[in-house]
């Protein structure tokens, strides 16, 4: 990941060897935070395999905040939908 950008309230992270499946979901985890006033992302080139990810907060939170918290918070959804999917299929073998 590089980050760029002069305010510490709005950057532009470059996420390398990623595209819309982690920029979205991590669009939508980030657009709940309150302080956050912009974020958004664009695959830069079809055949290039990194996305532009730009976050502007509102000033009183520096934009890498609600970046780790979007990431962690992305994180803990998967992992519920992981342990949800294992449960549900040891209950559907238990009953075959």
């Amino acid at each position: 990941i590089q980050a760029d950008g002069t305010d510490g309230d709005c950057v532009t992270f470059v996420l390398h060897d990623e595209d819309h499946t982690l920029g979205n979901s991590l669009r939508y985890m980030i657009m709940k935070n309150p302080d956050v006033e912009f974020c958004g992302y664009c695959i830069t080139h079809p055949s290039e395999s990194k996305i532009n990810f730009r976050i502007q907060t509102r000033g009183a939170l520096p934009a890498v905040e609600p970046f780790r918290k979007g990431l962690n918070d992305l994180m803990g959804v998967c992992q519920h939908v992981l342990n949800t999917f294992e449960r549900s299929m040891k209950e559907f073998r238990a009953q075959k």
